[in-house]
């Protein structure tokens, strides 16, 4: 829903779901990074944790564009999807890390 939303937004798209599934785009994408990190948290602690970070990513973005004059939508979708990704990265990096490392001494 999340990726659809981006996408209608990012081809300018006349849908009357562009809006909510965008927006839907804008808070799952982080929360979901940010809550893949925080793997060692109890239940509770990680959504609240990951839906605090959402908030937080999108209002630096939103900031971010505003102060250098250059707020659009799209990019404002873009540059989330891009701190999702680099976020997302991190954590493949890690278990990818993790698990040459294992491999090496097992």
């Amino acid at each position: 829903m999340g990726g659809v939303g981006a996408l209608l937004a990012l081809i300018d798209s006349g849908s009357p779901l562009r809006g909510p599934f965008a927006l839907f785009f804008l808070f799952a994408a982080p929360a979901s990074a940010i809550a893949a990190v925080l793997r060692g948290l109890d239940p509770f602690g990680r959504v609240l944790t990951s839906v605090a970070g959402a908030v937080v990513v999108d209002m630096l973005v939103a900031q971010g564009m505003l102060a250098v004059h250059r707020w659009s939508a799209d990019g404002g979708i873009v540059a989330v999807a891009v701190i999702s990704g680099l976020i997302s990265l991190s954590v493949f990096a890690r278990h990818m890390h993790v698990r040459t490392t294992a491999d090496k001494v097992g």
